[in-house]
C-alpha cells in the first residue's frame, strides 16, 4: 500500500472516532477503580496504570474507561489539518480534501482546544485528560498543565491563527509564555535553567520538557519581540548544551531513573535548538544541533527502517520514533539528504503498525505487542507526521 492511501484511512478513522479514544495512561479513567478506596493509594494507581499499559489486551470497556479528547493529541490533529491546508492552498493537492472542509476541522480542533484549557494559571496551559501518577514520585490529577502539553497546544494555536487569523487562538498561545514565566519551577544547572514538567513540585529535571517550556517562550518572541522571553529561553538553551554529552545525546532527565537516551525526545530537542538557532544564528548552537542530529540519525534507525526506541536496543519499537523522525527532518531542514531513509522508516512502520482499520499499534515487542488504537500516542502523532512527509513531497 502506498503511502498516501495508507494516511487516507488513518485519517478516515480519525474523523469517525471525532478525534477522541484512549491512551496508554488512561487507566485511572476506570470509573470502577474511582468508586473504590483504591484510588487512594499510590501503588494501587500505579499498579492499575501500568496493568492498563502493559496488556496486550484491551480492558477499558469492560472496566468502563471512556473515550474522550486528550489536548496533545488535539494539537497534534491541528498542526497535522494546517499541513493539509497548506498543501492545498499551495500545490492545488486535494488528494487528503478541500481546503473549506480542511478549515472546517481546523476551526474544529481549535475550539476544543481551547475550550479544554487548565484553569487559574497564569496564561494559557493545558494538560492529560486523565490522572497520571509517575513511579511513587509524584501524581498529577487529569487537568493538572504541564509544559509538553502546552508547548504542542500553542504551536497548534500558532499555526491556525497563520491560517484563520482568528485572534482568540493567537491570544491562548501568546498567553502561554505567561505559564512558563510564572508557573513553572526552575532548577539551576550547568550555569542555565531547566524548566519543570508541571507547576507541581516532581519531575523538574528533564531536558526535553524544559526545551518545550524555551520553544513556547522563543515563539512568542517571533511574535511580540519581547527580548525578556528571548533571554529566558537562552538559559534554558544553555542548559541543553551543557547536558548533551560529546557524542551528541542526551539522557532524559537528572534523576537517576532517567538515565536512559531514547529517540524521539532526541528529536524534541533538535527541533528546539533549530528554532532557537533561526531565531540568533547561534553558532554554539549550530554545533550542538549538528553533533545531536549525527547521533540521532546514526543510532536509531536500523538498515532495514526499523525504528529503534533506544540508541542501544531495538525493542520495544514504539511509534513515536518514526513519526518524530518525519517533524525533525523537516524542522532542521535536512529532509531532502534524508528523504530514502524517511521513505524506508515510513514504509517500514505502515507494513508492520497500521491495523487494517487504519489506526496505528502504539508499541510492538518481542511477544505480545499492544494493538489497541491510542488516539494521542499512536495515530494523532502518525497523522501529524505523515501531513510533514507530504509537505516535503
Amino acid at each position: 500500500m502506498d503511502i498516501a492511501s495508507s494516511f487516507l484511512r488513518l485519517k478516515k478513522y480519525c474523523e469517525k472516532e471525532n478525534f477522541a479514544g484512549w491512551d496508554p495512561y488512561d487507566g485511572l479513567n476506570s470509573k470502577l477503580f474511582q468508586a473504590t478506596p483504591l484510588k487512594k493509594w499510590d501503588l494501587a494507581r500505579l499498579a492499575w496504570i501500568q496493568g492498563f499499559k502493559r496488556s496486550p489486551i484491551n480492558f477499558r470497556p469492560l472496566l468502563r474507561v471512556p473515550k474522550s479528547h486528550n489536548n496533545m493529541g488535539l494539537g497534534l490533529f491541528l498542526s497535522g489539518y494546517c499541513n493539509l491546508f497548506r498543501l492545498a492552498e499551495n500545490n492545488s493537492n486535494n488528494d487528503f480534501g478541500e481546503k473549506e472542509v480542511i478549515l472546517n476541522q481546523i476551526k474544529q480542533l481549535g475550539t476544543l482546544i481551547l475550550k479544554y484549557q487548565s484553569q487559574g494559571y497564569s496564561g494559557s496551559c493545558w494538560g492529560y485528560n486523565f490522572d497520571w501518577q509517575a513511579r511513587r514520585l509524584f501524581l498529577f490529577p487529569a487537568g493538572t498543565p504541564n509544559v509538553v502539553v502546552t508547548a504542542f497546544c500553542t504551536e497548534a494555536l500558532f499555526d491556525a491563527y497563520e491560517i484563520t487569523k482568528d485572534d482568540d487562538y493567537l491570544n491562548a498561545a501568546l498567553s502561554a509564555s505567561d505559564f512558563v514565566l510564572n508557573d513553572l519551577n526552575r532548577t539551576e544547572h550547568e550555569g542555565g535553567i531547566l524548566f519543570s514538567y508541571s507547576p507541581r513540585d516532581g519531575n523538574n529535571t528533564v531536558y526535553n520538557a524544559s526545551l518545550l517550556g524555551a520553544k513556547i517562550l522563543l515563539r512568542n518572541y517571533q511574535k511580540t519581540g519581547d527580548k525578556e522571553k528571548l533571554n529566558l529561553a537562552k538559559k534554558a538553551i544553555d542548559a541543553a548544551i551543557s547536558g548533551q554529552a560529546e557524542d551528541g545525546s542526551w539522557v532524559y532527565g537528572l534523576l537517576p531513573v532517567q538515565s536512559w537516551i531514547d529517540s524521539f525526545h532526541t528529536g524534541f530537542n533538535l527541533n528546539v535548538l533549530q528554532l532557537y538557532f533561526e531565531i540568533t544564528g547561534d553558532q554554539e548552537v549550530k554545533k550542538s544541533i549538528s553533533l545531536g542530529l549525527d547521533f540521532y540519525l546514526n543510532n536509531f534507525f536500523l538498515e532495514d527502517g526499523t525504528p529503534k526506541y533506544y540508541h542501544d536496543r531495538t525493542y520495544p519499537i514504539d511509534i513515536h520514533c518514526p513519526c518524530q523522525l518525519m517533524v525533525t527532518l523537516n524542522k532542521l531542514n535536512v529532509f531532502n539528504e534524508n528523504k530514502e531513509l524517511a521513505t524506508k522508516v515510513l514504509n517500514w512502520t505502515i507494513e508492520n503498525m497500521q491495523d487494517k482499520k487504519g489506526y496505528f499499534y502504539y508499541q510492538l515487542k518481542k511477544g505480545w505487542s499492544s494493538k489497541i488504537p491510542y488516539v494521542r500516542w499512536s495515530n494523532a502523532f502518525m497523522f501529524n507526521a505523515m501531513s510533514y512527509f507530504f509537505l516535503e513531497q
